[in-house]
């Protein structure tokens, strides 16, 4: 749902039972993330392409995402910063892309917006994930938005000015639709989940679980904790 915010909410992109019909060049970063992996599964399902993926460790999970035959390309972040700046103007040229005005920033810290920023046209958009970015490097020429998934969890004033009754139309109303697509998508297939290993022990693998994570041995996958183990050790 992170993702679908994002990408739709924020970025304005196409939905996908009404897709892209244009080439619609789409940067996301941390393309190997949860967040970022089902940003481009989304964009695929709404013809979004080329899309530009920022990823390290992940690559090869990633490729198994995107579409080269329609400009998609990936971009290696562990190159550093100028690489990657080089990299994504380099795969907007070989899809044949002028300009790049929309970027999905699924890590939100590390330089990743800074390097979104040099490549992103004048009145592009960028939304982020980590709260706080404001005024840190993202030019007043680019619309920046936060991404929270909370949000289709508000509530809205659900009537008009004379106070009668009305349509709601905000976040909770796109969650609404959306987790019923998600159930669909996953129904017939073209939906997946994400990669995901359960950690034994329950409750007991956290400490484990983190340090990996801390040390960065842990990419393209998500770790599940059963609580019911938890009670068997």
């Amino acid at each position: 749902m992170t993702a679908a915010i994002g990408l739709y909410l924020h970025l304005g992109l196409s939905v996908p039972w009404q897709p892209a019909t244009v080439p619609t060049p789409l940067i996301v970063y941390g393309a190997s993330s949860t967040v970022g992996a089902f940003a481009i599964k989304l964009a695929q399902a709404s013809n979004i392409h080329p899309i530009i993926a920022v990823a390290g460790q992940g690559e090869a999970f990633v490729e198994q995402l995107i579409t080269r035959s329609k400009g998609d390309a990936i971009v290696d972040y562990r190159n550093g910063d100028e690489a990657v700046v080089v990299g994504i103007k380099e795969a907007l040229r070989r899809a044949g892309a002028t300009e790049v005005k929309y970027a999905y920033d699924a890590v939100s810290e590390k330089h990743s917006y800074q390097n979104i920023c040099g490549v992103l046209a004048k009145g592009g958009k960028i939304t982020l994930v980590l709260p706080g970015k404001k005024d840190s490097g993202i030019p007043d020429t680019i619309e920046q938005s936060y991404t929270s998934v909370g949000s289709v969890h508000r509530d809205i004033d659900s009537k008009n000015l004379e106070g009668k009754a009305r349509l709601k139309t905000g976040t909770k109303e796109f969650g609404y639709v959306f987790f019923r697509l998600f159930s669909q998508g996953l129904q017939e297939g073209w939906f997946t989940p994400h990669p995901h290993q359960v950690v034994p022990g329950g409750l007991y693998g956290l400490e484990g679980g983190l340090k990996k994570l801390q040390a960065g041995k842990v990419s393209a996958t998500k770790l599940v904790y059963r609580i019911d183990e938890t009670s068997k050790l």
